[in-house]
């Protein structure tokens, strides 16, 4: 895997491996070939079944210690969760996604083991990430372990399960995160740059969010042995830069909510946030292991959860359930413009096409994805670029 300036996490495959690559598994882990529900059955709660997928119970809420809450990008449930699984459940690790130490605005995959591991993973990475690279670490593990990622990860981890029983039998777990779409690294260069900072090879930590709710990003630079915060906040940060730099696959990708995971968890956006207010937690338990664990962190006092009536979902995430629509239209569009696009089953999207975006949401779904086929030449196989930022005036004048 290596990091594209403008298109994230790819993999790069030299033409001398081309002969050791079997393209038919490849094709039956990715995600972004198709995403399929196994069928329209009973399981979950009937009034968010068709558009938010399977969900057995829906809490909000917040983790007891007040650390993992204040650091975590919402209530710190994600942590809570993964911190049970290792103190008193008997899992070996969490594989997730950190920052990188000397390149902190880039990522890498680490399988944490201790609490102090898991609070310096903390807090949202808008930045590309590749969990599923060291899914060899789980399937090695001498136990079972917590998988947390994007929900494109986690789908294409059930995926990669079902082909290998050795990593099926690792997995004890999987917590996928609500995801409107990741940003490019240059995404995140251009969001340095809107904080003042010129050199991003001053940039000692970088944080998108947490340390309050819902946190700014903030930036500790050292030149020297002088050391000082940049800062956006944000609606600055994700509204304003990161959002518009959103990849294409993540245009065209139906799952924002972790459909496919044991649990998920988001923001509880359905009422306005108070200055100062600690964070919350929006869980749902998507399958019956999922809501297994939630009840037992809350025996054991690492979570504090309330059971929430089916409304909040919708309420909390109303730009997941418009994106989710315009997905049928941008997909519709790329048939038509003869652009390769993703093929999903049981993942209802017409309706919410026709119903929840406007005439000119609709229009643009369509012809936006007409114009995009032409401009950005998505009918055209590209090759992966990998980026050099490790060249400091390379990285900063990009």
């Amino acid at each position: 895997m290596v990091d594209d300036l403008h298109n994230g996490r790819r993999p790069w495959v030299r033409p001398e491996d081309i002969a050791e690559i079997e393209a038919a598994s490849i094709l039956d882990v990715c995600p972004g070939v198709g995403l399929e529900h196994e069928s329209n059955g009973a399981s979950g709660l009937s009034e968010l079944r068709g558009e938010w997928g399977p969900v057995l119970g829906l809490w909000e809420g917040y983790a007891t210690d007040p650390d993992v809450r204040f650091a975590g990008s919402s209530g710190g449930a994600a942590t809570a969760l993964s911190l049970y699984c290792i103190e008193l459940a008997g899992m070996h690790g969490v594989l997730q996604t950190a920052a990188r130490p000397d390149i902190p605005f880039l990522n890498q995959t680490v399988l944490s083991r201790s609490r102090a591991e898991l609070m310096g993973s903390t807090g949202s990475r808008y930045a590309p990430a590749s969990p599923c690279d060291r899914l060899d670490l789980v399937e090695r593990s001498p136990g079972p372990c917590v998988f947390v990622g994007k929900p494109c990860d986690v789908a294409a981890t059930l995926k990669a399960r079902k082909l290998r029983k050795e990593l099926d039998e690792k997995l004890g777990l999987t917590i996928a995160i609500f995801c409107a779409g990741t940003p490019s690294t240059k995404g995140t260069l251009e969001m340095i740059r809107r904080m003042g900072v010129d050199d991003p090879s001053h940039v000692a930590e970088l944080r998108y969010r947490g340390n309050g709710w819902p946190g700014k990003a903030v930036a500790t630079l050292v030149n020297g042995e002088e050391k000082q915060e940049a800062s956006l906040s944000y609606e600055e940060s994700w509204n304003e830069v990161l959002s518009s730099h959103a990849q294409w696959r993540c245009r065209v990708c139906a799952d924002h909510t972790g459909e496919f995971a044991d649990i998920a968890v988001g923001d509880p956006w359905y009422r306005p946030i108070r200055e100062g207010e600690a964070g919350m937690s929006l869980v749902l338990a998507r399958t019956q292991r999922g809501c297994d664990f939630i009840q037992q962190a809350i025996e054991a006092g690492y979570l504090k959860l309330e059971s929430r009536s089916t409304e909040i979902l919708p309420a909390s995430q109303p730009n997941l359930l418009q994106a989710r629509g315009a997905v049928w239209g941008r997909i519709l569009a790329c048939r038509i413009m003869g652009v390769a696009a993703p093929r999903y089953r049981h993942m209802p999207m017409a309706g919410l096409w026709w119903h929840q975006l406007t005439f000119w949401e609709k229009v643009r779904s369509l012809l936006g994805t007409a114009r995009r086929a032409l401009s950005r030449g998505l009918r055209l196989r590209k090759p992966v670029i990998p980026h050099d930022f490790e060249t400091a005036s390379h990285c900063s004048s990009t």
